[in-house]
């Protein structure tokens, strides 16, 4: 035992002052909104620094590149938990996730949707990064539906987020609840029922 910890005192970190969260919430907000504003081509760790307040030294501290970063950003806005299944009616457990998603996605912003969508396909390393996200969630989201029906979660997971986001940016307009009842009774349980 050192003699700093048997007088109750704790040494600093050789690696500097503690990492300050608020800063950390600025990079990342600061990045959403540029992303949004200007898209993935044009943002810049540059403009990420003057929005935030924040020096690029900080920023390239936490994130290495712009794909990093951005793919923290993402998961910084990231939305509440799915919700958790019954298990015992099937109609019940995906209307409920699709209820969720649907909310989940249309409480995006379309511009930033398609700032990530356009970096994905022009950048491998955040393509790398926002699928290891996606599938992560992925896996929490249709967790619940493997359990009641093997086979159907994979499904799942293909179609209803391919339909919301094409409802939301392609058609522009609103997830509501017949939507949802209609995803849920005219395409979703038809496909899972065939699984």
């Amino acid at each position: 035992m050192s003699a700093s910890e048997s007088s109750g005192t704790t040494r600093p970190s050789a690696m500097g002052r503690p990492r300050d969260s608020r800063r950390d919430l600025a990079i990342l907000d600061a990045t959403l909104a540029l992303l949004t504003e200007v898209g993935y081509e044009q943002l810049s760790i540059e403009a990420v620094a003057g929005r935030s307040g924040a020096a690029k030294t900080t920023i390239y501290r936490r994130y290495p590149d712009r794909a990093a970063l951005v793919a923290a950003a993402d998961e910084h806005r990231a939305p509440a938990e799915p919700p958790q299944l019954a298990g015992e009616d099937l109609r019940e457990d995906v209307h409920s996730l699709a209820a969720w998603l649907a909310r989940s996605i249309s409480e995006q912003d379309v511009g930033l949707l398609g700032a990530v969508f356009t970096g994905m396909r022009n950048d491998a390393r955040l393509a790398q990064a926002m699928r290891r996200i996606l599938r992560r969630d992925q896996t929490a989201m249709t967790d619940g539906l493997e359990r009641l029906a093997p086979g159907v979660a994979t499904l799942f997971a293909e179609v209803a987020p391919a339909l919301i986001v094409h409802r939301v940016v392609v058609v522009g307009e609103p997830c509501d609840a017949a939507f949802v009842e209609h995803l849920v009774d005219d395409i979703l349980l038809p496909l899972l029922r065939r699984t």
